[in-house]
């Protein structure tokens, strides 16, 4: 298998949309970036990134905004530097292997994309808002990159359906999911006055998002499932079983799994038993 094949094969058939979501965001990154630096090299000017600002990101100003409809989509997949797209892409690997572990695949394309969108409202609204922003001219001027919103929809997002699973940093030790995010989420609000006030504010966007969607997701309500759909790879072969002792109780009940995702809510994913964790992984197949 070849370079090229082998990433193929990791965004379209390994099953999980992590890999896509990443394989995105770093063939953007290099399209842009590539030709932007060879610009800079032969004729020492930049309209490559004054293009992709202007067109790209996502401005807080609501008379170009409504010019530029299309960024807040755009937005979420373009970044400003080489460690901007590696922390993000680090975390959305890092967390969104946990939201997959415990919520399938399925679901992580449309909680990115609506975290993104929810990042995107937030900041918006709030450059239009409060006189810190509006009185300062900042409004004018300002426009937001990156992929952070959207990971953070599925890092608070793991962090709501397993709030005890436990990473092990290297000279801090174990600590539960709960209580890295909780310190993320505080550095955001805490930042929300400096000079990167748009990025923190649509994090706060994007995590609020994962927040309310997993707990709607706990009560049966799933607010992605339509989005989903539209990345959903079908096979075109088609297979026929006729086997009639096969009982429908090899389909797991909404109110048994609804049950034990409030269990995982409350106690953590160990607290299942062996049974419980087998029903969950056959509903994520679904």
């Amino acid at each position: 298998m070849t370079f090229l094949e082998n990433i193929y094969y990791k965004m379209f058939r390994t099953g999980s949309k992590l890999y896509l979501l990443i394989g995105i965001n770093v063939i953007v990154f290099l399209a842009i970036i590539i030709p932007g630096q060879l610009e800079k090299l032969m004729f020492r000017s930049d309209l490559i990134d004054t293009y992709t600002t202007d067109y790209l990101s996502l401005p807080s100003y609501l008379p170009k905004l409504l010019t530029r409809f299309w960024t807040p989509i755009t937005y979420m997949f373009i970044h400003s530097g080489f460690f901007h797209i590696l922390f993000n892409m680090l975390w959305l690997y890092w967390m969104g292997q946990i939201f997959e572990e415990f919520l399938g695949e399925k679901r992580t394309v449309g909680l990115y994309l609506l975290g993104g969108l929810a990042g995107a409202f937030l900041y918006v609204a709030s450059y239009n808002i409060f006189p810190a922003f509006t009185q300062s001219g900042l409004v004018l001027v300002s426009s937001a990159v990156g992929a952070s919103a959207a990971v953070m929809a599925i890092v608070v997002g793991a962090a709501t359906i397993a709030p005890d699973y436990t990473i092990v940093f290297m000279f801090i030790g174990p600590v539960k999911l709960k209580w890295l995010v909780l310190v993320f989420l505080v550095i955001d609000y805490l930042g929300i006055t400096g000079p990167n006030a748009g990025g923190e504010i649509s994090h706060i966007g994007g995590a609020i998002f994962g927040f309310i969607y997993v707990r709607q997701l706990q009560r049966g309500r799933d607010m992605v499932g339509a989005i989903s759909g539209l990345f959903k790879s079908r096979s075109k072969l088609k297979v026929v079983a006729n086997n009639n002792n096969k009982s429908s109780a090899d389909t797991p009940r909404q109110d048994e799994i609804d049950r034990i995702l409030d269990k995982i809510s409350k106690n953590g994913y160990e607290s299942l038993s062996k049974q419980e964790k087998e029903i969950l992984f056959r509903a994520s197949k679904k």
